[in-house]
């Protein structure tokens, strides 16, 4: 008999291996921090000190957000219906200008608990003062990839940007061999970040072997601006920069032509969807079918809640799959188990993270969730993929296990205090209602 020290069976198992397996009636069993055995749930073949019970669920890998601002869940309907220069120059700016590290923390803490409860296990930060986030997500028992923004303006955290450098090169340092905090480089945007800038910022990923990852072609607006300033088009720009390669993650990618779109997936560059944000900011619709068949690899974010307002992967995987359908007026364009890959397996592999994550997967590390479908909304169910995108939320998942950790058991978090996190996430509130008088 085989001994582990956690069991999850009773369950129908989505692997989002490269077979995309499905086992019914699946047993996964976890040694320390990695995935030990999957197979059939076969009594007796394996026992382990902890059991859970999926009640006839589903198990699948913990999902990837490969894109947040993490504290900016204490924005949340701050500056709704806005266009995105108006929002970011005369709201996000000014208020993001009298943070402070304890304002992140506690946002960051906050974006943690909504995430866990909502099935992430994963998740890739852009903000301000992000010691502060590697430190939330640490406390929490979150997989992440984060790196402080890098302007050519003056930032609240560390002033200007050499200094911001040198603040990425010891957040890289410090959390080197961490299993569960990893670093980027992480310049804002092409309108925000000058050649020199972005030159530096490359210098220092690969020198240091950490993804570079960068807002790009968001807006029609900043498309034009980057044309107007460097006289020609974002990933074109980038590419006489010699930014293009596969350590480089770009985020929206909504205003791109299929030149570009040829660039980026010979240069084996990732990208991350951000369906929500990009359409409450009346951004546009990224063509991220082309992109998936030129072999790209996508993941799929929420982005900040101030131009989301949540951090439900699975609403976002529904948003996805319907925006594409509606634009295209085609219903087969982009399907359920391609919006699962994009939340699984396809966005760790955009983080480069897809070799310890992603996918159920002997000797991977053990990241996954229990969805509860016994529940009036998920019945019947004829096709687990589509029940996933179409008809769950985060509200369904049941256990959550990240790194071998039991970090959310039948609904109730492990790792955090949620109760005194809202408490602090509502004081900090205050503050942010007299910022914006």
């Amino acid at each position: 008999m085989t001994q582990a020290d956690i069991l999850v069976y009773n369950g129908t198992m989505l692997t989002m291996d490269d077979q995309r397996n499905i086992i019914p009636d699946g047993l996964l069993a976890i040694s320390g921090n990695t995935i030990q055995y999957i197979g059939k749930d076969e009594k007796g073949s394996v026992s382990a000190e902890k059991e859970l019970d999926a009640e006839g669920g589903l198990i699948l890998p913990g999902l990837i957000n490969g894109h947040t601002h993490a504290a900016m869940t204490l924005f949340r309907g701050l500056a709704d219906d806005l266009p995105l220069m108006d929002w970011l120059n005369n709201y996000i700016f000014p208020v993001e200008g009298k943070m402070d590290d304890d304002f992140v923390r506690v946002g960051s803490l906050l974006a943690c608990a909504e995430m866990i409860m909502s099935g992430t296990t994963t998740f890739c930060d852009m903000y301000l003062f992000e010691e502060e986030v590697a430190r939330a997500a640490k406390e929490a028992g979150m997989r992440c990839l984060v790196g402080e923004v890098l302007y050519d303006f003056p930032s609240p955290n560390y002033g200007t940007v050499e200094k911001g450098f040198i603040y990425t090169e010891a957040l890289i340092e410090r959390w080197k061999g961490d299993p569960l905090i990893n670093i980027a480089v992480e310049p804002h945007s092409l309108f925000t970040c000058g050649a020199e800038l972005l030159l530096k910022a490359n210098d220092l990923a690969l020198r240091k072997g950490v993804p570079l990852i960068l807002h790009m072609a968001e807006t029609k607006e900043e498309m034009e601006e980057t044309e107007k300033r460097f006289g020609k088009r974002p990933a074109q720009h980038l590419k006489d920069l010699g930014l293009l390669g596969p350590h480089l993650i770009l985020d929206h990618c909504v205003h791109v032509s299929k030149s570009e779109i040829d660039l980026l997936a010979r240069h084996k560059v990732s990208v991350v969807h951000n369906p929500e944000s990009n359409m409450k900011l009346a951004s546009g619709v990224a063509p991220v079918p082309e992109m998936i068949a030129r072999g790209i690899k996508v993941g799929l974010g929420t982005d900040g809640c101030a131009s989301n307002n949540n951090l439900d992967l699975f609403g976002e995987m529904d948003m996805a799959a319907k925006l594409h359908k509606a634009q295209r007026l085609d219903p087969t364009v982009i399907d359920a188990p391609t919006l699962i890959r994009m939340a699984t397996i396809d966005g760790a592999r955009a983080l480069g993270l897809g070799e310890i994550t992603g996918s159920l997967e002997v000797g991977k590390r053990a990241d996954l969730i229990v969805i509860d479908i016994n529940k009036p909304h998920l019945t019947p169910m004829y096709n687990p993929y589509s029940h996933l995108v179409y008809a769950a939320s985060g509200h369904d998942v049941r256990h959550s296990i990240i790194d071998g950790r039991i970090v959310m058991e039948d609904r109730r978090p492990l790792t955090l205090d949620v109760e005194d996190i809202m408490e602090r996430s509502r004081e900090k509130s205050k503050k942010v209602r007299q910022w914006v008088r």
